[in-house]
């Protein structure tokens, strides 16, 4: 087995829940019908304290900004609380810091909007939600938008559409660190009828 990849997924107050979930659960049980665990998957916020996602599901973060390893697969999900984060300079701040230093980055849905306030999506092209479109062209003007696609593979940065597209995209980052093999064998697992083709 290669080495273990570090994958951290920031939370925050109204983060849409399968937009963290579904990607923590593709990493999560990545390798489980091997025996192995090529990813360490972990939840990041802010501060050391719950954190209520959509419809008041309390999240125990793992980590806080302060103290959590350096992830080399960066998962920024969205939700509402993303149009009050994507103003939050220490958060934004944050993304950006470690983004430089990831192997990949992955948002979904809104998720984007942070990465695009963070000028990372500048020259590139992306996607978000259908219902936040226009917003994220608004947000990130020297990015080209790209609607009706589930999601979008730039490389290093990679953005999912709404909600559940994050399960496709994790897929899809598992197929390129690992192999399309080990990919479907997740999705497999997870009875998960992958769309691997944005």
């Amino acid at each position: 087995m290669s080495h273990q990849r570090n994958v951290g997924i920031l939370i925050f107050d109204d983060v849409e829940v399968l937009d963290f979930c579904g990607p923590f659960e593709v990493f999560g049980v990545t390798g489980r019908s091997a025996a192995e665990q090529p990813f360490r998957v972990y939840t990041v916020a802010a501060e050391p304290r719950p954190i209520l996602a959509r419809n008041a599901l309390s999240v125990n973060p793992q980590h806080a900004f302060a103290d959590a390893p350096r992830p080399d697969v960066l998962v920024v999900p969205g939700g509402w609380g993303t149009r009050r984060e994507m103003h939050n300079e220490r958060l934004v701040e944050w993304v950006r810091g470690r983004a430089v230093e990831a192997e990949l980055v992955l948002s979904v849905c809104t998720g984007a909007l942070i990465l695009g306030k963070a000028g990372l999506l500048d020259g590139l092209e992306a996607t978000t939600h259908f219902g936040a479109i226009d917003l994220l062209r608004e947000t990130a003007p020297q990015c080209t938008v790209q609607p009706g696609t589930r999601f979008v593979d730039n490389g290093q940065i990679i953005t999912a559409a709404g909600i559940s597209a994050g399960i496709d995209a994790a897929l899809h980052v598992v197929g390129r660190l690992l192999g399309t093999p080990v990919a479907e064998e997740t999705a497999r697992y997870m009875e998960y009828r992958w769309e691997r083709d944005p």
